[in-house]
């Protein structure tokens, strides 16, 4: 009992340590970890090659902090995700990742937004 709750604590401690806001993922590019922010509107690029979807956070584009991306292949999953977690605050979980010197994460499935 006392080693499940060692371990328990430990998987918690290192859950939590992996969460960031906005300004903190910048150093943390290639890794793993949850991005917590405000979603300040989004974009579908439906005319564009990967039809992909952009949600912003902690900032209008060009000027926000982080950036999530939905594929056009995936974006069926979300439902409308630039206007539905627009003014929300929400989490993303994922590789982060550098484009044009904004931090970005690729999702691919409901689960790693919340």
């Amino acid at each position: 009992m006392k080693r499940l709750l060692s371990i328990l604590i430990l998987t918690t401690s290192l859950l939590l340590s992996s969460s960031y806001n906005t300004e903190e993922a910048i150093r943390h590019i290639g890794e793993i970890g949850t991005i917590c922010g405000t979603a300040y509107g989004g974009y579908y690029a439906r005319s564009s090659n990967g039809k992909s979807t952009f949600i912003n956070l902690d900032g209008k584009y060009p000027n926000q902090k982080f950036t999530i991306i939905i594929w056009g292949v995936d974006r069926y999953k979300f439902k409308n995700p630039e206007e539905k977690y627009t003014g929300k605050r929400i989490c993303v979980k994922g590789r982060i990742d550098l484009y044009h010197g904004t931090p970005q994460i690729a999702i691919s499935k409901r689960g790693q937004i919340k």
